[in-house]
């Protein structure tokens, strides 16, 4: 069977006031070359890691890739995989998202299912639980997604995506913990003012239209949030401290990225990226603050590789 390799793109999902619906796709991969187990007498799964975090990437125990391809598809024989990885573990940069899609894809390569590019992506969002970060994954760019229930199904996910081509600066402050997106979750009141709804419905039309117009200047305002961010910064406490950089010279918006603790800040390219990390890292109180540039980012591709 022909050999599969992927390129799938890190997400900054719950794009400011976009909680479940907005996502952003950066340019840092995770990188997969899928073949079937050379030993056809007895098969065995194998990952060979490079890239952040490889000891964790190629363990085959608890392993999200392996974990989803056999779930999807059990009878698809065990895969020998050479993967490279760019995306932080447990930061809020969609590093489960990526790995849900890329066992899915390789489910439907090497299990034969035949499945449309629509029903891998509505199996991925459906075993992350919610579209953003699995959808801007799939399209890349900022992608809105909803979730339609149908006739008791799992629900059709609607997407669409606009801004791939812009050419905003992208930088993502670390902290060195990391945070489970469950206990991200768990942070979260059960229900909202109106007056906290109304402003994040504004808010996240805003966004949009500064992502579709090319309008910048739009995300000092439109990056705000108040539905999950303020619950979330005694976790995240990098957010508070980089937040009131939004709309400082250089900097057009600052957000939480993904269920935190890492935060993104969109950045004008012009602007002298050195000075703007020596303001996060003096905010920050941190000298030594991992602090990464990229970009915007198309979504995943796909490619089959003859044998």
């Amino acid at each position: 069977m022909n050999s599969l390799k992927i390129r799938l793109p890190a997400t900054s999902a719950n794009l400011g006031p976009g909680f479940d619906a907005l996502g952003l796709g950066m340019a840092l991969y995770l990188t997969i070359e899928a073949r079937v187990a050379g030993d056809r007498t007895a098969p065995e799964f194998r990952v060979d890691a490079t890239g952040r975090n490889p000891e964790l990437c190629s363990s085959l125990e608890r392993n999200l890739i392996l974990d989803t391809y056999r779930g999807v598809a059990p009878s698809a024989p065990p895969l020998h995989l050479t993967l490279d990885n760019e995306i932080p573990l447990g930061m809020g940069c969609g590093s489960s998202a990526a790995a849900l899609l890329a066992g899915v894809h390789l489910a439907n390569h090497f299990g034969g299912l035949g499945w449309t590019p629509q029903q891998v992506l509505e199996e991925a969002c459906h075993r992350e639980g919610h579209p953003d970060n699995v959808a801007a994954c799939f399209y890349g760019g900022m992608t809105v997604s909803s979730v339609i229930q149908e006739n008791g199904s799992g629900g059709k996910v609607i997407a669409t995506t606009c801004g791939e081509v812009l050419g905003w600066k992208l930088l993502l402050a670390l902290p060195t913990a990391s945070l489970a997106t469950e206990k991200a979750r768990a942070l979260l009141p059960e229900g909202y003012s109106r007056a906290d709804a109304v402003a994040n419905v504004q808010a996240t039309a805003l966004l949009v239209a500064g992502f579709a117009l090319d309008r910048p200047e739009l995300l000092h305002v439109a990056m705000r949030d108040r539905i999950h961010q303020p619950y979330r910064l005694a976790a995240c406490p990098l957010l508070g401290s980089l937040l009131p950089l939004s709309g400082t010279p250089g900097v057009y918006g600052v957000a939480l990225s993904g269920a935190g603790p890492s935060v993104l800040l969109v950045c004008d390219p012009a602007y002298p990226q050195e000075q703007i990390e020596d303001r996060i890292r003096l905010a920050a109180g941190d000298p030594g603050l991992e602090i990464i540039s990229t970009k915007i980012s198309a979504g995943v591709k796909t490619l089959v590789l003859s044998e």
